[in-house]
């Protein structure tokens, strides 16, 4: 279970750190205090006073491996129905007050657990923990027949999203049940069956309430700017009182073992690329065996040493990629092998270079640098997830409740820094080699011969959905009538605390002799830098017919420097902790990386042998120019992606490079030379590059460090400007066909502004009402009233080329047309009914979001990006702050009424032409049907 938070081994709390120079081991304190409630409801609170704000997760010890057959994905849908309503709080308040009050707030269910959260400015701190212990102990008498239905239509909307509309969306109900047995709790899927779910009852709801959802049951966790002796009293006031509920009796591990492997086949109507993945089970999450098992998996495919990626990758040149990971739940655990093979390769092959990469690893065995470097990795891993509350709050309910010990990850890097090389081939030996296991091999429609040899055939029950089924069709419906529950104390709405407001951390400038801007935030928080250089350029200094240049070069700057083999490269950045990466966006190309602190400067001295000692492996260009088809062979299995590029192509039209996606289309990148690269090389140059540092250290040390960059000297080159279309496609409906989709894609936009234009911020205020995150209308609406989809947004995006405004969601097919028909009406009267009501309420909800925004050193750096780029002051969101403040009703409608005419607005809808083509017609709109690449049909 904890993988789900471990996967970066988040570490929590105030931390003090000791290096014993001979192990370079860490050994980690943490800074918490708990105590338990009478009712058994367990605490635990941290102090943290960086930012104005408050982190609350309530971790309940109940997960699909409490459920039975036939009533499955139970806990997921009372995570969902727990959301609804509750005897002391308004109706809906849970999704729509709390980002109101600047909060962000979900849940989530696995196998073992299920956790709701919230991060909150201080100001809303009380109110949180009232509408929280009203959802745990007040809800169960809220229950309607009503928001029951309509919340089975969210949950299928969910898993019509994630499962049955995304390719490769089955292989883990495949993998479960044959790898356990059918009365094993991990049997089945999370999310469940759907006739289990469309049959479920309030009387099946209120009997797992009653069973699972007592105080005894779970662990409250509060993390950030509070006072403990303070925060003790109020969670007893509104936790105190929550019903103990019944013993939960502890499940014990039950780990499972396979006679004989088993190889099953699964044609995927979405997939493009053939898949494998092999599971072998082995032990549960806490088992002393689990760390090293995770550091087999990295030492097994996690670099270009690894025996493994040598074989698969570039040997055999059978897939981009290859993951091996240690996956650990409370009952059993699972060793896995996953690897998406390049178009039309034959699975065999695969597992044939799978057995030859680890007859490789028996031979050689352990290198101690590379545990060395993984070690080192795991070490800068722990300060990561140090940088927000919230996981601090996650990791230390998680490890209470599943281990009885909230600061557990402090024995978690003990254990993980004692691992051996003796200890990975053991682990090795015992779980892995020759071992029985689950094979899938999932494969596009129609391409059953890459699928391994004499493979079964996998069933799944996949969901016909039917046009005007009556039990979709659902409504908010009445209130439930109850006696309310006795309190001593007064369980209504409390007040808010006193407004913090965002003030903009302290930013230094300076600048290199040879022309590159330094922007930097010091944080002493933890012993960590994050950092990015932006020189401008990007996709847009691609070659129009050659878009993905840039892309690649990138991704090719980072195999290798003129005196380091990729794997060097690799390694010496993994012994240092520390992360690199390149990457081209629009308008920039970006060199961002993070590190130690204490290994900034060796860092740097890497960051410039990549820059300016390039390797320019002509093998390694062809494995990414390979990888690169690949991955977009795969695109084209995404209904998302395929909605998003259309949309691009008719909005910035055949003239405009953004018409063309960034990463390139296998068209414009199968010419793609190594002199193409070699020439877009020459663009990148330091004079009208920005670096930018969010961190540990000051001023001085950053200008220190950078004087590696000084003989960097490129000429800068002039940036393409390219024509907008002067006429639209507006009101004219776009379908792409995507057969048998169990969703359609929505999104309807135009373009809008640039990030520099005088109204850009007010455009962004204007569209927080209608669609901006849980409390907007269109969520509102579309999911919450109607439950049509999981969910529904709207947003402008911010660039120096002018950006689209655009509405997006994924909808239950056989409402595409309804969902069509409410968006419509919603743009069209949205500027008619903005009220005063909806300006103050912009105004509260935005002021307080940017208290909790910036609280991460990613969201620091981003600060910087924006001043560099876009020429904003250095105390930019403080004057964003008076412009929000002074808006007037007058100043919304205007925007709304000058960006967000709905006549102007292209509609792109991906989706079942057999079901939903004839529909869509009915809107009134011109309908144009195009293919899957954005172009028209005859």
């Amino acid at each position: 279970m904890r993988n789900l938070f471990l996967l970066v081994l988040i570490c929590i709390g105030m931390i003090s750190c000791k290096t014993d120079q001979a192990e370079k081991a860490m050994a980690f304190s943490i800074d918490y205090e708990k105590f338990t409630l009478d009712n058994g409801l367990e605490v635990v609170l941290h102090e943290d006073h960086s930012d104005p704000i408050v982190a609350v997760a309530t971790m309940m010890h109940v997960g699909s491996n409490r459920e039975k057959p036939g009533k499955t994905g139970f806990a997921h849908f009372f995570e969902h129905m727990s959301f609804n309503d509750s005897e002391n709080v308004p109706v809906g308040a849970n999704r729509k007050m709390i980002p109101e009050w600047g909060g962000s707030r979900n849940g989530g269910t696995w196998s073992d657990g299920t956790v709701y959260y919230e991060v909150v400015p201080k100001d809303a701190f009380e109110k949180i923990l009232w509408i929280d212990s009203d959802r745990f102990g007040y809800m169960i008498n809220t229950v309607t027949e009503a928001a029951l239905e309509r919340e089975k239509q969210v949950v299928k909307n969910e898993k019509r999203q994630r499962v049955d509309n995304a390719p490769y969306g089955y292989t883990d109900e495949i993998i479960r049940k044959n790898l356990y047995p059918e009365e094993h709790p991990y049997n089945w899927t999370v999310i469940g069956s759907l006739p289990d779910l469309q049959a479920a009852t309030i009387d099946d709801v209120k009997e797992f309430y009653n069973q699972y959802y007592g105080a005894k049951n779970g662990t409250l966790v509060i993390a950030g700017d509070i006072d403990v002796e303070e925060t003790k009293k109020l969670v007893e006031r509104w936790f105190g009182e929550i019903n103990s509920g019944p013993d939960v009796e502890p499940l014990k591990p039950r780990p499972v073992a396979l006679n004989a492997s088993k190889s099953l086949y699964f044609e995927d109507n979405f997939a493009k690329l053939p898949e494998l993945r092999m599971v072998i089970p082995t032990v549960e999450e806490y088992h002393p065996d689990t760390y090293a098992l995770q550091i087999l998996g990295q030492l097994l495919s996690g670099s270009k040493k690894s025996p493994l990626y040598q074989v698969v990758v570039e040997e055999k040149k059978l897939a981009p990629n290859i993951g091996t990971y240690q996956r650990g739940s409370e009952l059993a655990g699972e060793f896995v092998f996953r690897v998406r093979a390049n178009a039309a390769v034959d699975l065999d092959d695969v597992t044939a270079a799978i057995s030859e990469g680890l007859s490789r690893f028996e031979d050689k065995g352990v290198d101690e640098n590379d545990m060395k470097r993984i070690k080192a990795e795991l070490e800068t891993g722990l300060y990561q997830g140090v940088s927000t509350i919230l996981n601090k709050a996650f990791q230390l309910a998680s490890d209470n409740e599943f281990n009885g010990d909230p600061g557990y990850i402090s024995k978690t890097a003990e254990l993980t820094n004692a691992v051996t090389a003796e200890d990975v081939m053991r682990v090795y030996e015992q779980y892995v080699k020759g071992k029985a296991y689950v094979m899938t091999s999932v494969v596009p429609k129609g391409q059953l011969d890459l699928a391994v040899e004499d493979a079964e055939q996998a069933t799944v029950w996949i969901e016909e959905v039917k046009k005007d089924v009556a039990n979709e069709e659902v409504s908010q419906g009445e209130e439930a009538e109850y006696e309310k529950t006795a309190s001593k104390y007064d369980r209504g709405e409390p007040e808010f605390g006193e407004l913090p407001r965002f003030k903009m951390p302290d930013i230094w400038t300076g600048e290199l002799a040879n022309g590159m801007k330094l922007y930097g935030i010091q944080n002493n928080e933890v012993p960590l830098v994050q950092f990015d250089i932006t020189i401008p350029g990007g996709h847009l200094l691609d070659p129009k017919d050659k878009s993905g240049v840039a892309g690649l070069l990138s991704d090719l700057m980072m195999e290798g420097t003129a005196n380091k083999t990729p794997a060097e490269l690799e390694e010496a950045i993994g012994l240092l902790g520390a992360n690199l990466s390149m990457y081209s966006a629009n308008e920039d190309f970006h060199i961002t990386g993070s590190c130690l602190t204490k290994n900034f400067e060796e860092t740097m001295a890497l960051v410039r042998e990549i820059i300016l000692e390039p390797r320019w492996d002509a093998k390694e260009f062809d494995r990414l120019k390979q990888a690169l088809e690949t991955g977009l062979k795969g695109r084209e299995a995404n209904p998302n992606a395929i909605a998003s590029l259309a949309f691009n192509k008719l909005v910035y039209g055949n003239g405009h490079i953004f018409g063309i996606p960034g990463s390139g289309t296998l068209d414009s990148t199968k010419d793609i030379n190594m002199d193409d690269l070699k020439a877009y090389y020459a663009n990148l140059s330091p004079t009208n590059a920005n670096f930018h540092i969010a961190g540990a250290i000051d001023k001085a040390g950053v200008e220190k460090a950078l004087t590696v960059l000084s003989d960097w000297s490129t000429n800068p080159v002039e940036l393409p400007e390219y024509e907008l279309p002067q006429g639209t496609n507006g009101n004219t409906l776009y379908f792409i066909d995507v057969p048998d989709a169990k969703q359609s894609v929505l999104i309807i936009g135009k373009l809008a502004l640039n990030a520099k234009d005088e109204n850009a911020n007010n455009l962004d205020y204007a569209n927080e009402i209608i669609g901006g995150g849980s409390s907007g209308r269109l969520f509102q609406t579309l999911r919450i009233e109607k439950g049509y989809t999981y969910g529904a947004y709207s947003g402008v995006g911010n660039s120096l080329e002018v950006a689209p405004f655009n509405v997006r969601s994924s909808v239950r097919a056989n409402a595409t047309l309804k969902s069509l028909q409410i968006i419509e009406d919603m743009l069209e009267t949205y500027g008619e009914g903005f009220s005063e009501s909806d300006v103050e309420l912009t105004k509260n909800k935005l002021l307080k979001a940017n208290t909790r925004a910036f609280e991460s050193l990613g969201a620091k750096l981003n600060i910087l990006r924006n001043i560099s780029k876009y020429d904003y002051p250095l105390n930019y969101m403080e004057q964003d702050q008076e412009e929000l403040i002074n808006m007037s009703l007058d100043d919304y409608k205007a925007m709304i009424s000058k960006y967000l005419n709905e006549d102007d607005m292209v509609y792109v809808v991906v989706g079942d032409k057999a079901t939903q083509l004839e529909e869509v017609k009915q809107l009134g709109k011109k309908v144009i049907e195009l293919d899957i690449y954005g172009n028209t049909l005859n």
